[in-house]
């Protein structure tokens, strides 16, 4: 059972809705390759923040957490209890906790930034960030690109390092929250992603990616699984090379989505492949 299959059977307990916390799912022209749910899933229950916005729109965490705490109080005037999933931790973080206050960025800046990182690639961006702002680079995900061009176009924007704009006080929210963690053993984590990249491929990745190619600059397709195949359109790889960048790409965020999680001492880990009690999960 994975992350959408299980919230669903947790909504339809408490007979309430979901409200999806992936910073992907949110693009109404992104599909096939941020896993959206199913039709099928989103006829059984309703979802928040899936198709929602277009990747021509700047949709960050920021957003996100003023557009969640309205969803939840829509929830609230009907049921007791909300459902979010996703596996986005800045995005549970910020409807829990709060997000930083950080100016907004000039489209210049950020273009720039975004042109440069896709004609030089990672090493670059990691470079850039680590000369500008060693103090964020020293904590950072150093991996992760999405973050790394967001440190970098804040310091190139304000002249201050993004953790400097970071609070000291979490927001108290008016209501309770349980926190509840999805862990599989690795190899057949490792299986799932596997199979979860063939089959996007059957069902026409490769097909979706093409046909975003004009908009490949755009911050939102700046992620794994687009990112790889646009090296492949511009004759870099092969296509089976590109198939296994994009486990290997996967499996890697999978991992670092773990390491964000795991330091979260207030979630409760649970094997979804064992039977489940929804009724005891809060």
């Amino acid at each position: 059972m994975g992350k959408t299959s299980f919230a669903i059977n947790v909504a339809q307990h408490y007979n309430t809705r979901i409200i999806s916390a992936d910073s992907r799912q949110c693009y109404n022209e992104l599909n096939i390759g941020v896993a959206r749910p199913s039709t099928e899933e989103l006829n059984l229950i309703y979802h928040y923040f899936i198709a929602s916005h277009s990747i021509n729109q700047d949709v960050n965490a920021g957003v996100f957490e003023k557009y969640a705490l309205q969803c939840a109080d829509e929830i609230f005037t009907n049921n007791k209890i909300a459902v979010i999933v996703g596996g986005t931790g800045l995005y549970v973080n910020a409807f829990c906790n709060g997000i930083d206050e950080i100016p907004d960025i000039p489209v210049e800046i950020r273009n720039d930034i975004i042109e440069n990182y896709t004609a030089k690639g990672l090493p670059w961006l990691q470079n850039e960030v680590q000369t500008k702002d060693p103090k964020f680079w020293k904590t950072a995900e150093q991996q992760n690109p999405q973050r790394l061009m967001r440190a970098l176009e804040v310091i190139e924007a304000t002249g201050k390092s993004i953790n400097s704009f970071k609070r000291n006080k979490q927001v108290e929210r008016p209501f309770n929250i349980i926190k509840i963690g999805l862990e599989l053993p690795r190899e057949l984590l490792i299986s799932n992603i596997n199979l979860r990249v063939d089959k996007m491929v059957e069902e026409g990745l490769l097909e979706e990616v093409e046909s975003l190619i004009p908009y490949q600059h755009l911050n939102a397709l700046q992620t794994v699984g687009y990112r790889e195949l646009f090296e492949y359109f511009d004759g870099k790889t092969t296509k089976q090379q590109v198939i296994e960048k994009i486990k290997i790409s996967t499996r890697q965020y999978a991992k670092r989505q773990m390491t964000w999680f795991k330091k979260d001492t207030d979630i409760k880990w649970i094997n979804p492949s064992i039977n489940i009690d929804f009724s005891q999960l809060l």
